[in-house]
């Protein structure tokens, strides 16, 4: 299958970036807020620098996954690519309904953990702002699996993030000052349900990968084949294709599992919340105090 446009790309991962990057964004607005709040601008650079060394971190990751994995080629390369997709799966949604559900108490938990870390020391602060921020970027760095397999070695994925990214840092410094105003339980809403739409392509392309070695049965079974009238090259075929993983000519075994996956984790992501009546793991960042709202 040829590669996807440069423009569906930078899109795609762009818009991982944004989100998953305001997402780090507000992580990091929750332990500056607290420092400034708590007139302790001293253990500010700790902040930064495990912030730094976090994203650090994730570039690395993806990269390693993304040039690493174009350097194998044939049967080993398809078990690879497989087997980190559906690990990619199982952690990134792990992640992203915990994050729903822990959502409503962050806030206080980052607070209280930074409590702590400032009476033990630099060390302790800086290690409280990578592991905050590694947590959310290895998250995004796991998402981009599905870039890393499906572009042969391109960099335009890795572009795109680091443009999705900038974009999140300007809206979060935006946040901060009280220059932006946005409705995070909305964006994080909608964003949410795409990545978990992401994570079925990625779940049905490792499934696929896994197929092809051998360790599946199914390979021959095809589910329909549009191939005739969809074309790969066209717009909509690169958008689907890149994005989405979308393939005009799945196996049986691949459309059971995008669509058990997203039947099951779509329930679980919208389903009302009986505690605080929120649906959403963003609504509570919506209040985070910072400077400008006091």
């Amino acid at each position: 299958m040829n590669s996807p446009s440069v423009v569906t790309q930078l899109f795609g991962s762009g818009l991982i970036g944004v989100r998953e990057g305001l997402e780090t964004g507000i992580v990091v607005m929750i332990l500056v807020a607290f420092l400034v709040k708590s007139d302790r601008r001293d253990a500010l650079r700790w902040v930064w620098i495990g912030v730094a060394a976090a994203v650090a971190m994730v570039f690395a990751v993806f990269a390693g996954i993304h040039y690493g994995t174009s350097t194998i080629s044939g049967l080993a390369a398809e078990a690879v690519a497989g087997v980190a997709s559906l690990v990619a799966v199982v952690i990134v949604t792990l992640m992203v309904l915990w994050m729903r559900g822990a959502a409503a108490h962050i806030s206080g938990d980052l607070k209280a953990g930074m409590g702590r870390a400032l009476e033990l020391g630099a060390p302790a602060v800086l290690a409280l702002a990578f592991l905050a921020v590694g947590r959310e970027g290895i998250e995004t760095a796991l998402l981009m699996v599905g870039y890393a397999e499906n572009t042969s070695g391109s960099s335009w994925p890795l572009v795109g993030l680091l443009i999705g990214v900038l974009i999140a840092v300007g809206i979060t410094i935006g946040l901060y000052f009280g220059t932006v105003k946005i409705n995070l339980q909305k964006f994080f809403t909608y964003t949410g349900a795409f990545l978990i739409v992401v994570a079925a392509g990625i779940l049905a392309y490792g499934i696929h990968a896994v197929q092809t070695v051998g360790w599946l049965p199914g390979l021959s079974d095809r589910a329909f084949d549009i191939s005739s009238v969809y074309d790969q090259s066209s717009w909509y075929g690169t958008l689907l294709g890149g994005i989405f993983n979308f393939t005009p000519e799945p196996t049986v075994l691949q459309v059971v599992a995008w669509v058990a996956y997203l039947a099951v984790v779509m329930t679980l992501f919208f389903r009302p919340r009986r505690s605080t009546g929120q649906s959403t793991a963003a609504a509570p960042a919506a209040r985070v105090e910072t400077p400008a709202a006091q």
